[in-house]
């Protein structure tokens, strides 16, 4: 299984990017497809997921600026930022649990500057 995560850059404060994690799996039957990110000296955490539904979670952190949103044609995970803020700054990483296995894409760089 191979995720690749792309779209990330570097952009100022109040900007936009979206992130696009491609995979080689059919993802419409994927349990759980996740947007991790990591901040420099901080401990990882889930900014966005699609869990099984279609149900949408995020941090409060990013509620109503991120949306997650997938492709299953393409197989492709989306994360559309909005309004993003210098404390988004970070390696987004995509995970996807499928027939119950985990599996992680490598990261892509965002950095927001104010």
């Amino acid at each position: 299984v191979q995720l690749q995560a792309s779209g990330g850059g570097s952009v100022q404060a109040g900007g936009s990017l979206r992130l696009s994690c491609a995979a080689n799996i059919n993802i419409a039957n994927a349990d759980v497809m996740n947007w991790y990110r990591q901040a420099p000296g901080k401990q990882r955490e889930m900014v966005a997921r699609i869990l099984p539904g279609g149900n949408l979670s995020y941090a409060d952190s990013v509620k109503g600026r991120f949306t997650i949103s997938r492709d299953n044609v393409q197989k492709i995970l989306y994360l559309q930022m909005t309004g993003l803020k210098s404390e988004d700054t970070g390696i987004y990483r995509c995970a996807v649990i499928s027939s119950g296995m985990p599996y992680w894409g490598r990261g892509t760089l965002v950095t927001v500057s104010s």
